[in-house]
């Protein structure tokens, strides 16, 4: 496989986490929207688990820059379809990670939380996320 066509399914694969994180959120909002709160007292903790779940992904991070940097070093080698693999792996968890935000803004719907801390939370995993593309050098 040539690193375009890795590259290709790295790019794919963003976008399908990315559709992973976010799907819950709009078909949540979308299905449960007008229903009235399960348990309103909840909706500033379940927040605030959400806020927090963007630093469970810091260790992931420091992990995949650890892999980039191996994948680089292993370029034009022996064990260059190795490290794409370990490299695969340790993406792939960190963007597991990256999603918790907008999913827990999917499970606020059904204790109130307001549209815009909804938002704000999936946003946050889009950026993380998107700290999970595979830069240009790499290929």
């Amino acid at each position: 496989m040539t690193r375009a066509q890795v590259r290709r399914r790295f790019e794919l694969a963003w976008w399908q986490y990315l559709a992973l994180a976010l799907a819950p959120l709009l078909v949540f909002a979308w299905a449960f929207g007008d229903l009235q709160a399960l348990i309103a007292v909840l909706a500033m903790p379940v927040f605030i688990a959400g806020v927090a779940s963007m630093f469970l992904s810091l260790p992931r991070f420091g992990a995949y820059k650890r892999a980039l940097i191996a994948t680089q070093k292993a370029l034009d080698s022996d064990a260059e379809p190795g490290a794409w693999t370990e490299l695969a792996r340790v993406r792939r968890l960190g963007m597991l990670f990256a999603c918790l935000p907008a999913w827990i803004s999917a499970l606020s719907v059904f204790v109130g939380l307001e549209a815009v801390p909804q938002i704000l939370l999936a946003i946050s995993s889009l950026v993380l996320l998107y700290l999970y593309r595979i830069p240009r050098q790499l290929g």
